[in-house]
């Protein structure tokens, strides 16, 4: 079987060459974490004590971080599953302030999956209800024009608690990272808001669910293509450029 095919593609394509930077020199070192303190299932704006300097939970630093170093050629990349117990593991220590060394003890399916499950478990997610809809609704109804669609979308991101923005925006610049490996790693733009748009968008459970994931995912799609038009000048941190790999610049 071609290593490329997926369930919701039946090829392999590829993406222009963005190279999205984030502001980073080497997969980070833990901070000073208190013992005991919950790092999964808890509020963003309870992990800005922990932030990085952009914003973003350090968790979720250091987890793209490595994915950047080893995982952007990883076939299937966050489509399959890691190491349930490696999973365990890993989030046990992140919970109980631990030291985590993904490097030695971590690997790319299970690094990529726990980055998943903290985002799912978030119990508030990164595009919360109340948002989520006028997105929606704003795509659906504007979509062909752009402009219009783009100023409306950036009011809307504009209301998100700032924690979320910021996240918003890290983990957007990630996945246009990802998606320019896609020769390689088979993770379209496409394949990358499937699998994401449950994590981002957390639709209750009706018998319209799965209609109802089918348009946020493409609603997490049309972010992502548009990714520059919506997040300029939001946070210079994770602004996409020309550059050269991550790996180059770690010393």
């Amino acid at each position: 079987m071609d290593p490329c095919s997926y369930a919701y593609q039946n090829v392999c394509k590829s993406l222009p060459s963005i190279q999205v930077r984030h502001v980073i020199g080497k997969v980070s070192p833990d901070p000073q974490f208190s013992r005991e303190r919950r790092t999964f299932g808890v509020p963003l704006e309870a992990l800005t004590k922990d932030a990085t300097q952009c914003g973003v939970p350090f968790l979720v630093t250091q987890l793209v971080e490595y994915l950047e170093v080893f995982g952007l050629r990883r076939v299937g990349i966050f489509r399959i599953s890691g190491s349930v117990s490696k999973i365990k593991e890993l989030k046990q220590k992140y919970n109980q302030g631990e030291k985590v060394d993904l490097i030695n003890h971590g690997d790319v399916d299970s690094v990529a999956s726990l980055l998943k499950l903290f985002l799912n478990e978030l119990p508030v997610a990164v595009l919360p209800d109340n948002v989520c809809a006028g997105m929606l609704k704003t795509f659906q109804e504007h979509r062909i024009d752009t402009t219009e669609c783009i100023k409306n979308l950036r009011q809307l991101i504009s209301r998100l608690p700032q924690a979320h923005q910021n996240l918003l925006q890290f983990l957007s610049a990630f996945l246009l990272k990802v998606a320019t490996y896609s020769a390689v790693n088979c993770m379209t733009l496409e394949n990358l808001a499937i699998v994401f748009g449950p994590a981002l968008f957390k639709i209750p459970v009706s018998p319209l669910a799965c209609e109802e994931q089918r348009l946020y995912n493409g609603l997490l799609l049309y972010l992502l293509q548009h990714y520059e038009l919506l997040f300029v000048d939001v946070n210079p941190c994770f602004s996409p450029r020309q550059a050269d790999g991550l790996q180059a610049r770690i010393v």
